[in-house]
């Protein structure tokens, strides 16, 4: 082993691997709760059409469908850019990424408020927000925990997933309650002055890599003979520009049936919660008798309890094999989907409150198996990998989206938009638990590559 003494200049292997000295926390968890902050700002606007396309049809007629188009744009550009997004981390660092990922939020959600025509959400609630709210998303989670954690990181990425989701349903009713009282233009402003405020706390407090403040990741072993604390560090960061590398990473992992059965699961997962029931579940409970703020309520129920079922996904993940988590969260969200036509009205019953905490013990509780296997099967490119099969997520969140405002215009119900969703379910059920772990020399290759 190399001796302190022949490396001045790196921290002291006991004091990186375990906890710091002077430090009453390893300051992994200080990044983990700016990170949880920075998820939490970023996710207002991803809730807000749910809410808002209500009061904009009925004060200014725009189609149902136009506006779901503008949210199909925003969720597709949300996808494709994450798996760019998580190789500038690489390149430029989680922080100013993020910063400017929020601006970007901020903007679009500002901007928003002068729309006079519907054409004018596709460039704000489609551009901007998408965007920016793709250059944070779950990939921003992932990386967090691949360089700041080995031990709990499948709790971890639970954790700040959590923080994504809820964040984004918790804010439902204060959307909600700032449309009705002071107008959807004024609430739109809301969730603009949300994302700005947690400018700072990335600014002052995100760092991007453990060495950064002298320490190895939580969690991780003394070095090996023959390597150095600073190797654990900082892993090395990919050459060559980022989307070559985002690319390359794509061309790699899509030559291996494993990566599509991730993605074509994950797109399901996208399909079943943000492109159905997050933009469309308001408006199926409008339909129904319920009042808008009601529905937003149940939706925030919803984010309540995806905190719990989050996280204990990542607990379990850390113990169990991701792919029989994955096959029963999938036939639990299936059934949900199936009841749900039968359980809404114009007011909430107890097997209205049962599927709302149901879903959101399910909600994006396939996030932490999902992250880990991409790790365990491609290495080290795990993470931008995540990313292109979150660009999966999005993409089935975003034709559910549009596909389910169509069929409401064309029928005049979304029944068949919850019963399809439900048929999609059993099918990513059956992906999750055919997925074959790949021996550890093709992940290491696909590291290298």
């Amino acid at each position: 082993m190399v001796s302190a003494s022949a490396q001045p200049d790196l921290p002291s292997t006991r004091s990186a691997g375990r906890r710091p000295k002077g430090r009453r926390f390893h300051p992994a968890w200080v990044v983990a709760a700016v990170a949880f902050i920075a998820l939490v700002g970023a996710a207002g606007f991803r809730a807000a059409p749910g809410v808002l396309m209500v009061p904009l049809h009925e004060e200014l007629g725009w189609s149902t469908s136009l506006m779901s188009l503008a949210v199909s744009l925003n969720l597709v550009l949300f996808g494709l850019t994450a798996p760019f997004a998580a190789a500038l981390m690489e390149r430029f660092g989680m922080r100013r990424v993020v910063a400017s990922a929020l601006l970007l939020i901020a903007t679009g959600a500002a901007l928003s408020s002068r729309a006079q025509a519907a054409w004018q959400l596709l460039p704000t609630w489609g551009l901007l927000i998408g965007l920016g709210t793709g250059s944070m998303a779950l990939v921003f989670a992932a990386t967090v925990a691949d360089r700041w954690f080995v031990r709990r990181r499948g709790l971890v990425i639970g954790v700040l997933t959590a923080g994504s989701a809820t964040g984004q349903l918790s804010l439902l009713p204060v959307v909600a309650w700032a449309s009705d009282a002071l107008g959807w233009r004024t609430a739109t402003l809301v969730v603009a002055a949300a994302a700005l405020a947690v400018v700072p706390l990335v600014l002052l407090f995100l760092r991007d890599r453990p060495l950064d403040l002298g320490v190895l990741p939580y969690g991780a072993a003394e070095p090996a003979p023959g390597e150095t604390a600073l190797a654990q560090a900082s892993p090395p960061v990919g050459r060559g520009g980022a989307a070559g590398r985002a690319v390359a990473a794509l061309r790699t992992a899509s030559r291996r049936p494993a990566f599509w059965g991730l993605a074509g699961a994950f797109a399901i997962c996208g399909a079943t919660t943000n492109g159905l029931v997050g933009v469309h579940f308001v408006p199926s409970a409008h339909d129904h008798g319920m009042a808008t703020t009601t529905a937003a309520g149940l939706l925030a129920v919803v984010g309540v309890f995806d905190i719990v079922g989050t996280i204990a996904s990542g607990f379990l993940t850390d113990r169990f094999d991701p792919r029989l988590l994955l096959l029963g969260y999938y036939a639990f969200r299936g059934v949900g989907l199936v009841v749900l036509p039968w359980l809404l009205g114009p007011s909430v019953h107890p097997s209205m409150l049962l599927f709302v905490v149901v879903y959101g013990l399910d909600w994006v509780a396939t996030v932490p198996p999902t992250a880990v296997l991409c790790r365990e099967l491609f290495g080290s490119a795990g993470t931008v990998v995540f990313g292109w099969v979150f660009a999966a997520h999005q993409l089935g969140a975003a034709l559910a989206a549009g596909v389910a405002g169509v069929l409401r215009e064309q029928t005049g119900t979304y029944t068949a938009a919850w019963v399809g969703g439900a048929a999609l379910c059993a099918v990513a059920a059956v992906l999750s638990v055919s997925l074959r772990r790949a021996p550890r020399p093709a992940a290491a290759a696909l590291s290298s590559s």
